[in-house]
């Protein structure tokens, strides 16, 4: 039988469980090698596993800070975790494992929810909204340097430019959209959809050109005041660089009624030999 990440045909997920096993589809693969996954794979996999986590309905993920210790192989990966709960909150930490090498840890919050009756005008989030919005795009984002074929990137993610020139270097803005499900058989939630989307604010503002150096992100950490409406999320990221071989990718998130959150990455800055 041949394994699922190194089939020739399109899959239908990014993932697939089986037992206690999730095997990653070519659909994960990343930018930077055809055997590693892309950031956002696991990390709306980690989203997916953190809200799994609590039987009860009413929680919200507001929090997921991803590490990303190792590159996560295109290859079965086992998981491990613990929670700590109280009234309010669930604090959980959720390893990814291949074989016995820890490769990807999650640490999450996530918050119950409770209706609130807020008082009129408070101060507005700027922007209020991205735009344009996604109907208003008509442009494929294309990250320069980045190569063609079965992705992450390429495939189980539509993505649209909003704001700015991607195939210069500098801040931009665009539009992502699942287009598989994350894990087969599940929908994807609107954490996932955050999760999956926040990864990419340092390729969509690049600073270094591609072809000269490696800006790949050790981790993500990701912050939602509210959960995400629709399919569609919005980047407006910028990207500061280093001599010292260090980055830092600012993202802003919204969905088409405004505000969601914001995502940091740390960038491990190499010269390409």
């Amino acid at each position: 039988m041949t394994p699922p990440s190194i089939e020739s045909e399109r899959p239908d997920a990014v993932f697939t469980r089986e037992g206690e096993t999730w095997l990653p589809s070519v659909l994960s693969r990343g930018p930077w090698d055809p055997l590693a996954q892309h950031g956002g794979a696991p990390s709306a996999l980690l989203a997916h596993l953190a809200e799994s986590a609590i039987a009860e309905p009413g929680w919200q993920l507001a929090r997921l800070t991803v590490e990303l210790v190792k590159p996560v192989p295109v290859a079965p990966l086992a998981t491990r975790s613990n929670m700590q709960s109280a009234r309010s909150t669930a604090r959980l930490t959720i390893d990814l494992l291949a074989g016995d090498t820890l490769v990807a840890r999650g640490h999450a919050l996530m918050l119950r929810s409770q209706a609130l009756a807020l008082p009129d005008g408070l101060p507005a989030a700027s922007p209020a909204r991205l735009l344009p919005a996604p109907p208003d795009c008509s442009q494929p984002l294309r990250i320069p340097g980045l190569p063609e074929g079965i992705s992450f990137y390429a495939t189980a993610v539509e993505a649209l430019a909003a704001q700015g020139d991607v195939s210069r270097p500098g801040p931009g803005a665009a539009w992502f959209r699942l287009a598989v499900p994350i894990v087969q058989g599940v929908p994807n939630s609107p954490a996932m959809r955050a999760a999956a989307a926040a990864d990419f604010g340092n390729g969509l503002s690049w600073v270094l050109p591609p072809d000269r150096f490696l800006f790949s992100n050790a981790d993500l950490n990701l912050h939602l005041h509210r959960p995400p409406v629709g399919e569609w999320i919005g980047l407006s990221s910028e990207t500061q660089v280093d001599a010292s071989g260090a980055g830092l990718t600012l993202s802003r998130l919204h969905d088409a009624q405004g505000p969601i959150g914001t995502a940091v990455q740390t960038l491990v800055l190499r010269e390409r030999r």
